[in-house]
C-alpha cells in the first residue's frame, strides 16, 4: 500500500495555513503546518514531506532562506512558494535552487493542486 503523502505548509499567517492544510486534506495528501521555517527546521530531517508549500515573507527566516538552509543540509524535496510579495529577482533565485513553483497570493485553489500534483509526480518518478 502507498503512503500517503506528507505536504509540509510553512506561512507565519494562520488563516492562510488553515486553508492550504484543509486544501491539502480535500485532495487525500496529510498535511502538516508550521508557523515558521525555524518551527520547521526544528523537526528531524528523517521526518521530511514530500513537498512543502511556503511562504516568501515570513519573520527571522524567510522562504527563500529557508529553502537555502534545506539545500545546504542536504535535505531535497519539492518546494512551493506562495507570496503576497512577488518580485522577479526572488522567483529567479529560488527557482534556480530548485523550487517547484512560485505563486502569488492569492493563488486560486486550481493553480495549487497543478502545482502541487506536479510535484509529486516528479517525486514518484525519483
Amino acid at each position: 500500500m502507498a503512503k500517503t503523502p506528507v505536504i509540509a505548509i510553512v506561512d507565519d499567517d494562520e488563516g492562510v495555513r488553515t486553508s492550504l492544510a484543509s486544501l491539502v486534506r480535500s485532495l487525500g495528501y496529510e498535511a502538516h503546518a508550521y508557523a515558521s521555517g525555524a518551527e520547521f527546521l526544528r523537526q528531524s530531517p528523517g521526518n521530511d514531506p514530500t513537498c512543502m508549500i511556503a511562504d516568501i515573507q515570513m519573520p527571522v527566516i524567510t522562504g527563500d532562506e529557508l529553502q537555502a538552509q534545506l539545500v545546504a543540509s542536504g535535505r531535497r524535496f519539492p518546494i512551493i512558494f506562495m507570496t503576497a510579495f512577488p518580485s522577479e529577482l526572488v522567483r529567479q533565485r529560488v527557482m534556480a535552487a530548485g523550487a517547484h513553483c512560485f505563486l502569488g497570493k492569492p493563488s486560486s485553489g486550481d493553480e495549487i493542486i497543478r502545482c502541487l500534483e506536479e510535484a509529486l509526480a516528479g517525486q514518484a518518478q525519483q
